[in-house]
Formats: structure tokens, sequence, C-alpha cells
């Protein structure tokens, strides 16, 4: 029997190990990272110089990190935010606009709603909680009950989000005793300070909360395997008796309430107005790190730390003469390398095995050798 030369093909992985993966994801870090560097380089700068700037205004000392700490805290709740849409295979692109739809509302409590300064923050939390939520509610619906793609809609209601935040911040709210340009008056309710500090407040915390609570209750809570299970088969979901559509428009609605949570810690603790320039697009960076952590809740801290690091560094390049638009670059390039890479680690390369020659049969055998023999003179 004989056979057709081998070649080489594309095989897809049936499964894929979180080792693998999480090499995968650290590799593109790295390799972008390194890129970002050679660019500075070739443009005349010291890269060595640039990367020990970038550690030491980073963590050098209490204050920077501090610092770093505040940048980190937007970052991370909208991260978690993203990360719940994961568990059940939604993609809530729209949490830049819960964030600042939840800043939005704590900013009206705390500017009509008068009592203890306990009172108005719990208000406000409990404000900013659910004005993320309804806001995600009608994607959320449309997403349950007719599949239209979550993408789209809650995209699109960032815009709307951000046009509402102009409208208040300059007309409505604007705060015309002080004459602060595009902003609000001044919300006095404010989270305190950490053990007496005036840069880091105790909000820093509750991203880490969140993470931990996102941990244990993925991990051993029949709500949050019902949620997995949602989103791997939704079909067999369906069958095993759970309310797929419900849990859909719930973990929707349980993310934009984070995202809106976030709102009102930026509002309390960073900002203490609201203003057009109140996220420096803290949403957009949380689906990047919420991307690169992948399934992992514990890994949502130390992604987030690092892109944190990367926009304090940003801060720190400016002394340089550098564009603190630079490191907006790098992460969209880290994002794009560690996305291609994530895909090519579902395939592998593989050589095909010799094709056999499909035998010829013995009917035709025996008529070639009777047309032969017929063919030849007598």
């Amino acid at each position: 029997m004989s056979t057709s030369s081998a070649g080489w093909r594309l095989e897809r992985r049936l499964d894929v190990s979180a080792a693998r993966s999480v090499g995968t994801r650290t590799a593109g870090v790295v390799v972008a990272v390194l890129g970002a560097l050679a660019v500075f380089q070739l443009t005349g700068r010291s890269a060595p110089d640039i990367a020990g700037e970038s550690i030491k205004g980073t963590f050098g000392n209490w204050s920077n990190f501090q610092e770093t700490l505040i940048i980190l805290t937007p970052i991370l709740i909208c991260a978690v935010a993203v990360a719940l849409g994961f568990r059940i295979r939604v993609w809530n692109i729209g949490v830049e606009g819960q964030f600042l739809m939840g800043g939005w509302a704590a900013t009206g409590v705390g500017l009509k709603v008068g009592g203890p300064q306990w009172l108005q923050l719990l208000l406000m939390a409990l404000a900013g909680m659910a004005a993320g939520a309804l806001w995600v509610l009608v994607p959320a619906l449309l997403k349950a009950y007719f599949d239209v793609n979550e993408v789209i809609t809650t995209l699109l209601l960032t815009f709307v989000a951000q046009q509402m935040l102009v409208w208040f911040s300059t007309d409505i709210w604007k705060d015309r005793v002080a004459a602060v340009t595009n902003a609000s008056e001044r919300v006095n309710a404010k989270l305190p300070g950490f053990f007496g500090s005036t840069t880091l407040n105790w909000g820093f915390l509750v991203p880490v909360v969140l993470v931990i609570v996102m941990f244990v209750v993925f991990r051993s809570s029949r709500w949050g395997y019902e949620v997995e299970m949602t989103g791997g088969n939704p079909r067999a979901a369906e069958f095993a008796g759970i309310p797929v559509k419900r849990r859909i428009v719930g973990v929707m609605m349980l993310s934009g309430a984070v995202a809106g949570l976030g709102g009102m810690i930026q509002l309390t603790g960073a900002v203490h107005r609201l203003s057009v320039s109140f996220s420096n697009q803290y949403g957009f960076f949380g689906f990047i790190v919420a991307a690169l952590a992948g399934a992992s809740a514990l890994a949502l801290l130390l992604v987030g730390l690092f892109i944190a690091f990367l926009l304090r560094s940003g801060i720190a390049a400016q002394t340089r003469g550098l564009s603190v638009a630079l490191m907006f670059a790098v992460c969209g390039m880290i994002l794009l390398i560690v996305g291609v890479a994530e895909i090519a680690t579902r395939y592998r390369l593989s050589r095909a095995a010799p094709e056999p020659m499909a035998p010829v049969p013995q009917e035709a055998k025996m008529s070639n050798t009777h047309f032969a023999s017929a063919q030849e003179p007598a």
C-alpha cells in the first residue's frame, strides 16, 4: 500500500492548562514592555533610565506608592466588574459608563442630602450602585431575552453617560461660586484617610475585599456554580433547571453595581467633584486588567497593580519629555500581543500522518488485465 507525503497542519488543543495560559499572558506582557523600551531607546532616550525612574516614581517611597494605590483603586474595581461578566461569558464593555453614572448619582446625593458624614457616605454608595446597575439593565434585558450583542449596547450607553456628565458638571451642578471650570460644587462627604493619611483613603481596600468575595463565591457557592455553568453551556444549564435569563440579567446588573460603587469611591476619595475629567479611562483599563487576568480572581490584584504602575510611570516619564499617552499605547500593545498569543496557545503545529493511497479494487485489476490481453496481437 503506497502513501502520500506528510505535511504540517494547525490542530486545536482540546484543553489549555492554567500554567500554559499564565505563561502566555506573562510572555506577552514582557514582549510588549521590551518593545516599548526599545522604541524609547530608538528615539534617543535612555530606556534603562526611564525604567529606573518609573520604578522609583511608583515604588520609591511611601508617598509615591500611595499615589499608585489611588490610581489602582478605580481600575481594580472596574476590573472586578468586567470579570464578573466574563464568568457568564458576557462582555460588559460599558463599565466606563456605569462608573460615570455611579459618580453622577453619588454627587447628586452628596449635594442634595444632608446629615452625618457616615450616613451621607452610605447613601452615596447605595445611590452609586443603584445607578450603575440601572444603567446596564436595558442591555442586560436585551442580551438575555433577545440575544442582542451586549458589546454594542453597553458601549453606546457609555457615550450617553459621558454627555450626561458634561451636562450636569458644566450647567446644572456647575460651581458658580468658586468659578471652577467644567466642574460641579464640591462634595463635603469624603472617605477617611488611611491611618490619618492626607493622600490615601480607606477606599483602596474595597477592591481587595471585592476580589476576595468574588474568589470565595465562585469557588464554593451554588450561585457561582450556576453562573459559570450558564456561561459554559447555556443549553445544559437550562436543562438542569437553572434560570439562565435571570442569571444573565442578575450578573450584568451586579457588574454595573460594582462599577457604580467605583464611581462613588472615586468621588469621595480622590476628586470630590463631578467634572468632564472625572474618569481617566478607568473602565478601559479595568477591561485590560480583567482580560489579562483571565478567569482568576486573585490575578486581578497583580495585573491591576502592574497597569497602575504603567500609568504612574507615565506621569514620572513626563520629566523626560515623554507624553503620558505613550503609556496608553503600551497598555493597548500589551492587550493586542496577549490576545494574539492567547489565540495561538489554543492551537499547535503538528505533523500530519501520511495518508494511504486508496487500493485498486480487484475487479478493476482483472478488467485491466483482460483489456491488456485483448489488445495483444494474435
